[in-house]
C-alpha cells in the first residue's frame, strides 16, 4: 500500500497539473487563440461520467446486470434531438444566460421568484450528488491507503471536504461574468475525461486480459456462480424500470447545473454541437465497454468475501499487486469526483449569488448604504462562499446518509430532482401560452412529490426520521404512502418518483398557465423565447422599452456591479457597435438600456438585473396589449419584408425567365439565319446545274443529240430535286406553325407497311439488296393520317436504300405490337452513326455520313419532317445505331381507342 504522504503529494501534483491546463487555455484565449474545438467541446461533456460511472456503474452491474448501460442510453438519445440543444444555446446567448435557474426565470418575465425556487431544487437535489463524489473520494483513499479510517473519519473527510472547497474557489472564482467563457475550466475538465477513460480502460484491460484470459474466460468463469443467469438473462430486464432510467438519464444531461455549464453556457459555437452528437456517444461507449467484464471479473475474484462490488474498480488491482494501475485508477476515480464537483459548485454558486442572495441584498438597508461602493468584489466573495456552503451541505450529507445507499442510488436522486425543470423549460421554449403561475405551481408540484417519496424516504433509511409515512403512510392513510402513492405499487422507488412527479409538475404547469394570463413582460419573452430562429433571422426581438434614462446612471450602475474597467471595456464594444467613437456619446435609447441589463445580467442575473436597471431609469409600463401591438406590428412588418422578399423572388425568377427567352429568340433568330443559308446554299446547287446545262443547251444548239440527252435528262433530274425541296419547305413550314392539313382515321399499319414496301420495290431491285418484311398477326388499328404514316415509311425505307453497301446490302422492316401501341422499325447494315450523330440526325438539314467530302443524298429535312408527323399523332421516333453496325430508325404510332 501507499503511504500517506505519497498519496496526498500524488493528489496534489495532479490537481497542479489541472490548474497549468486551465491556466494555458485561459492564455491562449486572451492571446485571441482559443483551443476550444468542437472535440474538446463534446469531451468536457464527459463531467457527466463521475464517480458513480468510474465506481458505482461496476457494483449496479453486479446486482441489476446490463441496466447499468440505462444511464447512458439516455444521453446518447437526448443529443440526437440536436435542434432542441440548439435552440436553447440560441437563446441563452440571446438572453445572456447564466445558469439553468436564470433560463427558467428568464423565460416567465425574469422572475426572480421562480429562478430563486429554481435554485433552491437544483441546491437540494444536487447536495446527494456532491455527497456522492467525497463518498468516492474518502473511499478510493481508504482502500489505497488500507485504512478505511484514514479516508472516511470525520477530519479526513472534512480536509477532503475544504481541499476542494479551495480547489474550486481558486479553480473557478477568478472571473465575475458567469457568461464570460471559462476556457480553462472546459480544458481542464476536458483533460480529466481523458484521464478517467484512460484509467478505465486500463483496469478494464488488465482484469480481462491480466487476471483472466479474455472476454470469453471472464463470462464462463462468472456462468459458474450461482443466481449469476438471473443477472444476465431477460428476465433482469425490467421495461417500466429501464424505460424511467433511459428517460431520467437523458433529461439529467440537459438540466443537471453542471451539464447546463458546459452545454449551454460555455458552448461557442454551435456547430460543435454536431460533433459532440456523435462523439459523446462514442465516449460513453468506451467508458462503459469493461464494466461488465469487471463486475464479472470482481465476482469471481472476491467470491464469498464482504466486499463492496463499488470499490471493485480499484481493489482488484491491489489484490493482484499492480500499485502503479492502482494509483492510475485512484486519479481516475478522482478526475471523476473532482470534475464533478468544481462544475457543479460553480454552477449552483452562480445561481445562489444571483437568483437566492442578490434579490435580497438588493433590497436591503446595507446595498442602499453602499450607494458608490464598486461591488464586483462583494458579487466574488458571495459566489466563493457559496462554493464553500455547498460542499460543507455535501460533506453533512455523506456524513449522516451516505453510507445508507450505493453510489448509483445517490445520484438517482439527484438525477429525479432535476428532471423537474423538464415541463416549464422544454414548455417554455416551445409554448408561449406558459405564464410564471403556472410554472411556479407546477415546479413547486414536481419538486415536493420528489421530495416526499424519495428524498425522504432516503432520510429515513439513513435513520434521520421516523418510516412510517413510508410503511404506512402519512397520518397512517395507505394511499399516501411514500412509495406506494395512491396506490400505486409494483414499481421501484425511482419510476414511481418519476411517474408522479412529472405528472403532477406538467399537469400543474399547463393547467395553472390556461387559468391565468401573462403580464407584459411573459409576453415579451414568451416571444424571444419561442421565436428565437425567426427574430434572428428577421434582425432581433422588438424592443419592448418605454421611458426616459439617464447615460450616467446606467454606467454608473455597470461600474458599480462589473467594476470600472471592465465596463468601460463592455461600453466602448457597444458604442463600436453602433458607430460611435466614443462610448461618452452613447444616447439613453432603449438599445442603451436592453444592453446595460443585459450585461448585467451576466453578472447578477437576468431578474436581478432587471431590477437593478428598473431602478435608476424612468420606465412607462408597458400594459399586455400594448405588448401585444408591438408584437404585432413587428409581425406585419416581417410580413411585409417577407412578401418583398417573395415579390422579389417572383421578380427574379421572371428575370431569369426573361433571360431565358431572348436567349431563346436569340438562338432561333441564329437557327433562321442558318436555316435561310442552307436554303439557299440547297436551292442554289441545283438551280447552277440547270442553268449551266441549260447556257450550253442554247449556247450550242448544234451539240450531239446524245449530250443533249444527257443534258436534259440531268436538268429534269435536278428540277425534281428543287421541286422536293420547296415542298419539303413548304411542308416543314406547315407543321411548325400549325397549319397543315390532316386526314385522321383508324388505318390498319400492316396493309400500310405492304403498299409503302410495295412501291418501293424497283428501287430496291435497281438498288440489288436485299429486303425482308416482317409484320406481326393480330396487329390493332392506329389513330392516324395514312398519307402522312406513308410519308414517314418511305422517308426512312428511301433513307435506309441510300447507305446500304452497292452489294450486299439489306433492308429489314418489321412491325410489332407493344404495350398500348405499334412499333415499326427500318433497320439497314450501312455504315451506321456515330453518338454524335444519332443525337443531331433530325435537325434540320443534317445527314449522316461525311457531308464535307461527299454530295448529300438529300435535303436533309425528311428526318425532321417524320419526327413531327409522328409526335403530332402520340407517338415517338428514334435511332439505334453504332458505327459499322448499320441504323435501326424506330417510331411508335398510339394503338386507337375502341370508340375513335
Amino acid at each position: 500500500m501507499f503511504p500517506t504522504a505519497i498519496v496526498v503529494l500524488i493528489s496534489l501534483a495532479y490537481l497542479g497539473l489541472l490548474f497549468a491546463v486551465a491556466r494555458f487555455a485561459e492564455q491562449r484565449a486572451a492571446a485571441g487563440r482559443s483551443i476550444i474545438t468542437p472535440s474538446l467541446y463534446a469531451l468536457s461533456l464527459g463531467v457527466y461520467c463521475t464517480s458513480w460511472t468510474f465506481y458505482g456503474s461496476v457494483g449496479r452491474a453486479t446486482s441489476g446486470g446490463l441496466s447499468f448501460l440505462t444511464i447512458y442510453l439516455g444521453p446518447t438519445l437526448m443529443l440526437l434531438l440536436t435542434g432542441v440543444i440548439v435552440k436553447m444555446i440560441r437563446i441563452s446567448k440571446a438572453q445572456r444566460i447564466t445558469s439553468i435557474a436564470d433560463f427558467i426565470g428568464a423565460r416567465y418575465g425574469k422572475s426572480y421568484w421562480l429562478a430563486g425556487l429554481a435554485t433552491i431544487v437544483a441546491v437540494l437535489g444536487i447536495v446527494p450528488y456532491i455527497a456522492l463524489q467525497l463518498k468516492a473520494i474518502a473511499a478510493s483513499l481508504g482502500i489505497l491507503l488500507a485504512d478505511p479510517a484514514a479516508g472516511q473519519g470525520f477530519w479526513p473527510t472534512l480536509a477532503i471536504t475544504a481541499s476542494l472547497a479551495v480547489f474550486t474557489i481558486w479553480f473557478g472564482t477568478r472571473h465575475l461574468d458567469a457568461t464570460e467563457r471559462h476556457e480553462g475550466m472546459v480544458a481542464a475538465i476536458a483533460f480529466e475525461s481523458i484521464v478517467k477513460l484512460l484509467a478505465f480502460l486500463a483496469v478494464g484491460l488488465f482484469v480481462t486480459f491480466g487476471m483472466f484470459n479474455g472476454f470469453g474466460d471472464v463470462f464462463s468463469r462468472a456462468a459458474a456462480l450461482p443466481g449469476i443467469e438471473r443477472l444476465l438473462g431477460l428476465e433482469a430486464v425490467k421495461p417500466v424500470s429501464w424505460a424511467a432510467l433511459i428517460l431520467l438519464s437523458g433529461l439529467a444531461i440537459v438540466f443537471l447545473p453542471r451539464q447546463f455549464q458546459v452545454m449551454v453556457v460555455e458552448n461557442v459555437d454551435e456547430s460543435h454541437v454536431r460533433r459532440a452528437v456523435w462523439l459523446f456517444p462514442l465516449y460513453l461507449l468506451l467508458i462503459n465497454l469493461f464494466v461488465l467484464p469487471v463486475a464479472l471479473g470482481g465476482l469471481v475474484h472476491f467470491q464469498g468475501a464482504a466486499v463492496n462490488a463499488d470499490t471493485y474498480v480499484l481493489r482488484l488491482p491491489l489484490s493482484q499487486g499492480a500499485e502503479v494501475l492502482a494509483m492510475l485508477v485512484f486519479l481516475g476515480g478522482l478526475s471523476a469526483a473532482t470534475g464533478m464537483v468544481i462544475v457543479e459548485t460553480i454552477a449552483l454558486s452562480t445561481m445562489v449569488c444571483n437568483d437566492l442572495v442578490m434579490p435580497g441584498l438588493l433590497r436591503s438597508t446595507w446595498f442602499s448604504a453602499q450607494n458608490r461602493r464598486d461591488l464586483s468584489g462583494v458579487l466574488l466573495g458571495i459566489r466563493r462562499a457559496a462554493i464553500g456552503v455547498i460542499l460543507l451541505l455535501g460533506f453533512i450529507y455523506f456524513q449522516a446518509a451516505g453510507e445508507a445507499h450505493a453510489l448509483v442510488g445517490i445520484g438517482l436522486i439527484s438525477f429525479a430532482a432535476v428532471a423537474q425543470f423538464a415541463p416549464v423549460v422544454f414548455g417554455g421554449m416551445y409554448w408561449k401560452l406558459g405564464t410564471r403561475p403556472g410554472a411556479i405551481a407546477g415546479l413547486s408540484g414536481g419538486f415536493l412529490v420528489w421530495l416526499y417519496t424519495l428524498l425522504l424516504p432516503a432520510f429515513a433509511k439513513s435513520g434521520w426520521i421516523d418510516p412510517g409515512f413510508v410503511q404506512s403512510g402519512l397520518f397512517g392513510f395507505s394511499w399516501l404512502k411514500a412509495q406506494a402513492l395512491f396506490g400505486l405499487v409494483g414499481l421501484d422507488e425511482i419510476s414511481h418518483c418519476l411517474w408522479w412527479s412529472l405528472l403532477i409538475n406538467a399537469g400543474l404547469f399547463a393547467g395553472v398557465s390556461l387559468a391565468t394570463r401573462p403580464d407584459a413582460d411573459e409576453a415579451a419573452q414568451a416571444e424571444r423565447f419561442v421565436d428565437v430562429f425567426r427574430l434572428e433571422a428577421r434582425g432581433g426581438a422588438p424592443r419592448l422599452w418605454r421611458g426616459q434614462a439617464s447615460p450616467e446612471a446606467l454606467v454608473a450602475l455597470l461600474e458599480r456591479f462589473l467594476g470600472a474597467e471592465r465596463a468601460h471595456g463592455q461600453l466602448a464594444g457597444h458604442a463600436q457597435a453602433r458607430a460611435l467613437s466614443d462610448w461618452r456619446r452613447l444616447p439613453a435609447d432603449a438599445a442603451f438600456v436592453q444592453f446595460a441589463e443585459a450585461e448585467l445580467a451576466g453578472a447578477i442575473g437576468s431578474a436581478s438585473a432587471r431590477v437593478m436597471v428598473a431602478s435608476v431609469v424612468e420606465e412607462e409600463p408597458l400594459g399586455l396589449d400594448e405588448v401585444l401591438d408591438i408584437l404585432d406590428e413587428a409581425n406585419q412588418v416581417r410580413a411585409h419584408s417577407r412578401e418583398l422578399e417573395l415579390k422579389q423572388a417572383e421578380l427574379e425568377a421572371a428575370t431569369g425567365e426573361l433571360r431565358a427567352a431572348n436567349a431563346r429568340l436569340q438562338e432561333l433568330d441564329r437557327m433562321k439565319d442558318d436555316f435561310v443559308s442552307t436554303v439557299t446554299h440547297e436551292l442554289r446547287t441545283p438551280l447552277t446545274s440547270i442553268r449551266a446545262l441549260s447556257e450550253m443547251l442554247y449556247e450550242d444548239p448544234k451539240l450531239p443529240l446524245a449530250d443533249r440527252a444527257r443534258f436534259l435528262g440531268i436538268i429534269v433530274t435536278e428540277t425534281e430535286r428543287l421541286s422536293r425541296l420547296i415542298n419539303q419547305i413548304l411542308d416543314m413550314a406547315k407543321l411548325e406553325s400549325g397549319r397543315a392539313e390532316w386526314t385522321t382515321s383508324s388505318i390498319d399499319v400492316g396493309t400500310l407497311v405492304r403498299e409503302a414496301a410495295a412501291s418501293l420495290e424497283a428501287l430496291f431491285n435497281e438498288k440489288g439488296l436485299c429486303f425482308s418484311l416482317s409484320i406481326a398477326a393480330g396487329l390493332p388499328p392506329v389513330l392516324a393520317d395514312r398519307d402522312r404514316l406513308t410519308q414517314v415509311l418511305i422517308n426512312l425505307l428511301s433513307n435506309a436504300v441510300k447507305f446500304v453497301p452497292q452489294d450486299g446490302g439489306h433492308v429489314w422492316l418489321s412491325v410489332v405490337s407493344v404495350e398500348d401501341a405499334v412499333r415499326v422499325s427500318v433497320r439497314d447494315n450501312g455504315p451506321g452513326l456515330t453518338a454524335d450523330e444519332c443525337g443531331v440526325i433530325f435537325e434540320k438539314f443534317r445527314q449522316g455520313g461525311d457531308t464535307m467530302t461527299a454530295k448529300p443524298q438529300g435535303t436533309g429535312l425528311g428526318l425532321p419532317i417524320s419526327r413531327q408527323i409522328i409526335e403530332h399523332f402520340g407517338g415517338r421516333l428514334w435511332v439505334e445505331s453504332s458505327p459499322g453496325q448499320g441504323a435501326d430508325f424506330m417510331f411508335t404510332v398510339p394503338i386507337a381507342a375502341p370508340d375513335a
